[in-house]
């Protein structure tokens, strides 16, 4: 396939496929990967091009009534990442900090706020922040690697997933995370390498943001940003800048696209097609995962559930549940009451494979322990990611769940018979959870003690699914 073809594949003419350190450049290298100016044209392969691997891509996605079913809204979202690489669910409870008081992100230490809130993360096991996640107050965020006109610096900063979780720790709405994430982004920048690898990976971000009321789309390109305020109906992101219309953005975003020629200042201005090379006319019609994931939802408008958006995130032919080099790696869906007396629900998989994994159910209440089941071994000041070079050794990350899956999954793939039946039996324990929530959901009780323990409990479920049977 020919780099302009690659690309405009994904709906992203022009853009550079990955980014990385190469040549000072604002692109890198993986493995059987071309790698593309700003241009758009190939200038260093390490294969041919019948071996290139095409530019791998994340999908979030919110449904606001009315498209939704019972007054809810509900966020979706998929981590596709190197097949290897291994995702945690990690909860953490609310805490106060002391003045001066520092927070050390995954790679650089910023200062920390007097309060946190308590958070449930889906998160790479070897960084400080996450893919995607929620926190007490009904904040959801996911984040989207995304590419444009302006060159990726070599810095280490903010990865766009420690981002996500100083968000969900600092805010208590999707508009103040919208404020908290810019604010921070305009202090201490962005980078670093997203992969554990000593081979470069780095990109800008885009995150949506969503909580009871509203959803938010931001969307950056260096320290600039752009936002966009979703009341009703469908959205989705994926490796692109989306934003047409701006409601909020950088005090600086027209004057800094005009000075750099992306924008002669009399037409409309446009976030996307300026800050990127993206024909925002043709965005929802393109083959592309943007294109695909927005059809999947314009479907099911009218009558979005929970179910609903995990049937989207399992869609194999929309490639939205990815396979291959990356892949699929962790899932979450939450449901957002908009009525305040009744508990969100975040159901999260922390295995790889949508289509294989159970989405297991969380409500935020008092005195949650951590998860430990499906928390990775920790390093400290041993582990590969803190020492300088970085990624010189990868330990072994796998948490008990991650182990439990990979061997039921194993067995799916040399036994039919018996695959079919695990498969059968965790698909039967996932919708006895959802009926256990939409329970809740329907008559506003539930067991407070029972929630404290509600995750890992489905958890020590699923794994009995995965041991043989006598």
């Amino acid at each position: 396939m020919a780099a302009a073809e690659l690309l405009l594949g994904l709906g992203l003419p022009g853009q550079t496929a990955f980014g990385g350190r190469e040549g000072g450049r604002g692109t890198g290298l993986l493995p059987a990967a071309a790698c593309f100016s700003p241009g758009g044209e190939a200038w260093k392969t390490e294969a041919s091009a019948a071996e290139m691997m095409e530019p791998s891509s994340c999908d979030t996605f919110v449904a606001l009534p009315p498209a939704t079913l019972g007054n809810r809204i509900i966020f979706g979202k998929n981590s596709d990442r190197p097949s290897e690489e291994v995702q945690e669910i990690v909860y953490f409870p609310a805490s106060h900090h002391k003045p001066g008081e520092k927070v050390e992100c995954t790679y650089i230490e910023i200062e920390q706020v007097a309060e946190t809130y308590a958070v449930i993360l889906s998160r790479p096991s070897w960084l400080w922040g996450a893919e995607m996640g929620a926190n007490e107050h009904g904040v959801c965020i996911g984040n989207e690697a995304v590419w444009g006109r302006e060159e990726i610096g070599n810095d280490e900063a903010l990865l766009g997933m420690d981002l996500v979780r100083l968000g969900l720790e600092r805010a208590d709405s999707a508009e103040k995370a919208v404020s908290v994430i810019a604010d921070l982004l305009e202090k201490h920048g962005q980078g670093g390498n997203c992969m554990e690898s000593h081979m470069a990976f780095t990109y800008h971000n885009s995150f949506l943001i969503a909580d009871r009321k509203e959803a938010w789309v931001l969307e950056t390109s260096e320290k600039h940003w752009a936002a966009e305020n979703v009341k009703e109906g469908v959205r989705n992101i994926s490796n692109q800048l989306s934003i047409t219309k701006v409601d909020r953005g950088h005090p600086e975003l027209k004057d800094y696209a005009k000075n750099r020629g992306w924008w002669d200042g009399e037409k409309e201005f446009d976030f996307a097609a300026t800050y990127s090379y993206v024909n925002t006319a043709r965005m929802t019609a393109a083959r592309g995962r943007y294109g695909e994931g927005y059809k999947l939802l314009k479907k099911h408008e009218g009558r979005i559930s929970a179910e609903t958006m995990m049937s989207i995130l399992r869609d194999k032919e929309s490639g939205i549940n990815m396979e291959g080099g990356f892949m699929t790696t962790g899932s979450m869906v939450s449901i957002l009451p908009q009525d305040p007396s009744l508990p969100c629900v975040h159901f999260f998989t922390g295995t790889p494979n949508p289509d294989r994994s159970v989405f297991k159910p969380f409500i935020f209440v008092p005195n949650i322990t951590q998860l430990l089941k499906t928390g990775s071994p920790v390093f400290g000041p041993e582990d590969p990611v803190k020492k300088n070079p970085r990624f010189q050794t990868k330990p072994d990350r796998r948490h008990e769940l991650y182990k439990k899956h990979e061997s039921a999954a194993a067995l799916m793939d040399v036994s039919k018979e018996n695959g079919n039946e695990v498969l059968k039996q965790i698909q039967n324990l996932e919708k006895e959870k959802i009926n256990e929530m939409e329970h809740i959901l329907q008559s506003g009780h539930f067991d407070v003690d029972q929630a404290v323990h509600l995750f890992s409990t489905c958890v020590e479920e699923e794994i009995r699914e995965y041991l043989p049977k006598d």
